[in-house]
Order: C-alpha cells, then structure tokens, then sequence
C-alpha cells in the first residue's frame, strides 16, 4: 500500500479540526495556544504534502512551512507574553475568569 496524497490530506484536516476541537473546548488559555500550534502543524503538513505531490520539482510549499513555522513562533511567545501578563494581574489563566478584552 502507498501512501498517496489523500493519506497526507486527511492527516491534515484531522490536525486542523483537533485544533479547532480543542479551541472550542478548552477554557485554559495555553491549551487554546497549543491548539493553534495543532492547526498551523495541519496546514504545515498540508503545503508540504501538495508541494511534494502536484509540483516535486520545486519547494514552494517547504518555503511556506518555513514562514508558517516562523509566525508560529512569534505567535507563541507573544502569546505566552500576554499570558503571562494576564496571569500576574488575575492569578489564572482561565479565559473565563478574565474579561479585559470583551466589550
């Protein structure tokens, strides 16, 4: 059995949706940035295996994985930042707890 496209298509949309799964869900405010990092690993996962499969000659989907992993990072520690700010004025991290941001 080879492992076609499809395999690579479905892998990523399970990521995607276990990402948007466990945003829904999750109240804690670093599970909500680690499902984030799920959906971007998704997408990740996604570029590389079409780049691999429609277009093997060149690399356009490993230069995107590139810059998404490169945002992913500045987006986890902006939003470790902010979290840990939230987190010295409301003892939680709970998203619950804490309505700064609401109008």
């Amino acid at each position: 059995m080879s492992i076609t496209l499809n395999h690579f298509l479905y892998l990523a949309s399970a990521l995607f949706c276990l990402g948007i799964f466990g945003i829904i869900v999750s109240r804690n405010a670093i599970k909500v940035l680690l499902s984030i990092e799920v959906m971007l690993a998704g997408v990740t996962v996604a570029f590389v295996a079409i780049s691999r499969y429609v277009t093997p000659d060149t690399i356009e989907g490993q230069i995107i994985t590139v810059f998404i992993l490169t945002v992913a990072a500045a987006e986890a520690a902006i939003g470790l930042a902010i979290l840990l700010a939230v987190y010295r004025n409301y003892q939680t991290v709970d998203m619950s707890r804490f309505n700064l941001l609401k109008w």
